[in-house]
């Protein structure tokens, strides 16, 4: 689950490979504000209140193109799970670790092969 302060990483979309933290988290609409993330330019009419001119914004990007990233070896993380400890909830991050790369064994198909009979 992520929440507001997380470091996470993108995913997919136009901002893939970079990373933020959450500012604000729209449970109904399954969607997170990252800083520095998703910037949309929107054009601001002058009121007395404030200036005009164009506003650059976080505009909210879907959960699910982003991963929680560990913030204490800035290893990928997998999955989070919730620990209890002296009655105080505390979040543990699992990292993934990195799998050797194995030889890709291609099979080949036998070809058959017929043998073709003699005129008798």
């Amino acid at each position: 689950m992520i929440k507001v302060g997380d470091k996470v990483l993108v995913i997919a979309g136009e901002d893939k490979g970079k990373e933020g933290n959450v500012i604000r988290v729209l449970r109904d609409k399954n969607k997170v504000l990252v800083s520095g993330i998703n910037i949309v330019t929107k054009h601001q009419k002058a009121n007395a209140y404030s200036e005009g001119g164009r506003i650059e914004t976080e505009a909210p990007i879907s959960i699910s193109n982003v991963k929680l990233v560990s913030s204490d070896n800035k290893d990928k993380a997998k999955k989070d799970t919730k620990v209890k400890t002296d009655n105080k909830e505390a979040k543990e991050v699992k990292t993934t670790e990195k799998k050797s790369t194995a030889k890709k064994t291609t099979k080949t198909a036998k070809k058959s092969t017929k043998k073709e009979s003699g005129d008798k």
